[in-house]
């Protein structure tokens, strides 16, 4: 099998980090990989928000239900979506788009040797005006998700085959 597919199918969610540090350098890259993402005539209608100051990191473990995990982790992205970017496309595909940008994000997580798990923030109102508030996003933002990233305390955990052969359908239903 060829090195993409490998890290493809290696790929898995980590929720549990040493605490040792991301560098700042990984970071920007991890971004650019999010914004390499393609998008709905290109309207590229995400911003990201890298977190690495230890006491945000920790209110948010606290604040969000689904992100215990931030405590022990280097840093996170938050994934938002400017819908307000293009009246045609980037309201109706924002989702959708930030989505594939978080998808890259992870994989080149995993690609540079640390892990990371999306934690869902949209469509929950209560969790979008926590990471608003946290973050300093304008109205027009929406955070689509919190990324929490770190050195995986269990490098020799691995990925589930996720395989269905019911899940698949040649020509017809």
């Amino acid at each position: 099998m060829n090195s993409f597919l490998d890290l493809l199918f290696t790929r898995h969610s980590v929720r549990e980090f040493t605490g040792e540090p991301v560098s700042e350098e990984d970071l920007e890259t991890i971004v650019r990989v999010g914004m390499a993402a393609p998008s709905a005539v290109n309207i590229q209608p995400w911003a990201f928000v890298i977190i690495t100051d230890r006491a945000e990191l920790d209110s948010l473990s606290a604040k969000l239900p689904y992100a215990k995990m931030l405590d022990k982790a280097s840093a996170a992205i938050v994934v938002c979506g400017n819908p307000e970017k293009d009246p045609q496309f980037a309201r109706k595909f924002w989702v959708v788009d930030c989505a594939a940008a978080t998808e890259n994000i992870l994989l080149a997580v995993h690609s540079l040797g640390y892990g990371a798990v999306w934690t869902a923030v949209y469509p929950e109102e209560k969790r979008i005006d926590i990471v608003r508030k946290a973050c300093g996003l304008p109205d027009t933002i929406i955070p689509l998700n919190v990324i929490p990233i770190g050195v995986p305390r269990n490098k020799d955990a691995r990925a589930v085959d996720k395989f269905k052969e019911e899940n698949i359908h040649w020509n017809t239903w």
